[in-house]
């Protein structure tokens, strides 16, 4: 997944972290480093649990079912309201297309607020239609996409480097008389820079969505490690490659300036630079990775819901599979209404970086239990951590889950102060008490359905020491 965390949030960074100023890049490369520890976990973990439901099913066997569906439940909340956030961006990126084009009333006619909803909308249930009918439609959609929007990110990239500062400054005067850049140092502050990294930590949560799927995969044991180690490198790199080029080209002075009243963009930005054709071309690329975001990520959340229902914490209607597609069909129907409601959210709010922040909680969380699981599973459950195929040695697993442990831990102390201590127009604006209550929903559906569980004679320590059935 290549969407809106490359294309938007390390430029829209320069507002939600004043004074980041030139180091965006260390802070992407010290953010990668919690990532790939978590990113190991994951890949142990799911060469001995490969199950529908990837990350609960881990932590619910090899750490507390409690902890396993909290931290679950959290990472579904944040990722359904980033599917409603990818959704709701993705519009002003066909709108800069149409602009491009020429057809100003049309791009007009995207900014409003009714039109904007309404495709948004319609590309999140586009995306519901697709999980529904299952994998092979799934495959033979996104993968070519994949392809395209590598391809077409690589253009941003080589423009981005052939380009320099000066071509910007050429290409500035052209388009706005008058306008220049200004003229702006700042001082290297570690507080800044873990905040930044906080947030682009954000960037490397794709791989989580591999897990999810678990016993749909061929030879999960092998494959899906083997998938987590193949997209936490590639698409670092490629992350890390993508906002050199942009900032190589474009001043982070004008970036720091502009992110203050608008929300911008790589192709925006670029686009001072490139004729029309190629502006259109990288602009179509970055809509192209955000609508391939949505189908990902709405497989990630729907396998969480349906592994809930399964093992019977959550109502168990929603385990049911279609009779015809073989797909969690309920679960993907409510996990497509509540990224329904965080477009709405976005659209009323007038800013999508909440959802942003509450998916960055969510998924530091959901990490930190996954390190833990990886330290706690020999004792909970000897017999599965034997099948780990990642990482053999012990000593070396727990080392690496120790230090994903501290930073993750580290990340998220200074992701929550940074939101608590923000200046806001209200206290919902702040994402830690929306985050709390999430959590304190989740604990309350948890108790009643373990109560049920154990009222109706289920042994509950059988149920969760063994793995579900595939």
């Amino acid at each position: 997944m290549l969407g809106a965390a490359i294309n938007i949030i390390p430029f829209v960074l320069q507002r939600n972290v004043p004074g980041i100023g030139p180091y965006v890049l260390p802070a992407y490369l010290f953010a990668a480093v919690p990532a790939a520890l978590a990113a190991l976990a994951y890949a142990m973990l799911a060469s001995a649990m490969p199950r529908a439901g990837g990350s609960y099913v881990f932590a619910s066997r090899g750490l507390s079912p409690y902890l396993g569906f909290v931290a679950s439940f959290s990472q579904w909340f944040g990722l359904s309201v980033a599917i409603g956030v990818v959704s709701y961006v993705l519009i002003p990126f066909v709108r800069d297309v149409v602009a491009v084009l020429g057809w100003e009333a049309l791009a007009a006619a995207l900014d409003r607020g009714p039109v904007r909803v309404s495709l948004a909308l319609a590309f999140l249930w586009t995306s519901v239609a697709i999980n529904m009918r299952g994998l092979e439609v799934y495959e033979r959609v996104l993968v070519p996409m994949m392809f395209l929007m590598f391809a077409l990110g690589g253009v941003v990239i080589v423009a981005g480097f052939l380009f320099d500062q000066a071509d910007f400054a050429v290409g500035l005067a052209a388009r706005e008389a008058g306008a220049g850049v200004p003229q702006a140092v700042a001082a290297f502050d570690p507080w800044k820079l873990l905040a930044a990294s906080a947030i682009l930590f954000s960037s490397f949560i794709g791989f989580d969505s591999i897990a999810q799927a678990g016993g749909e995969a061929k030879d999960p044991s092998r494959s899906l490690p083997l998938a987590i180690g193949i997209a936490i490198v590639s698409v670092g790199t490629f992350y890390f490659l993508f906002t050199a080029a942009i900032y190589h080209t474009v001043p982070w002075q004008f970036v720091a300036e502009r992110a203050q009243t608008q929300d911008l963009t790589a192709p925006g930005l670029l686009g001072y630079v490139l004729s029309p054709g190629w502006t259109v071309l990288i602009v179509a690329g970055a809509a192209v990775a955000l609508v391939n975001d949505l189908p990902a990520m709405l497989l990630a959340v729907s396998r969480l819901m349906f592994a809930w229902a399964e093992d019977g914490v959550f109502p168990r209607g929603v385990a049911r599979v279609h009779e015809r597609w073989r797909t969690p069909h309920v679960a993907i129907l409510l996990s497509g209404l509540m990224a329904t409601a965080s477009v709405l959210g976005s659209h009323f709010a007038g800013d999508f970086f909440l959802g942003v922040d509450i998916l960055v909680t969510s998924m530091l969380v959901n990490f930190i239990v996954m390190c833990l699981t990886v330290l706690w599973l020999p004792r909970r459950n000897p017999g599965i951590e034997a099948d780990v195929r990642v990482v053999r040695s012990r000593g070396l697993r727990v080392a690496l889950a120790c230090a994903g442990v501290a930073l993750l831990v580290l990340f998220l102390g200074v992701h929550l102060w940074k939101d608590l201590s923000a200046d806001v127009a209200a206290w919902y604006f702040h994402s830690t008490p929306l985050w709390i209550g999430v959590m304190a929903v989740a604990t309350a559906i948890y108790v009643r359905e373990r109560w049920a569980l154990e009222r109706a004679g289920v042994d509950t320590e059988a149920l969760f020491g063994a793995l579900p059935p595939e």
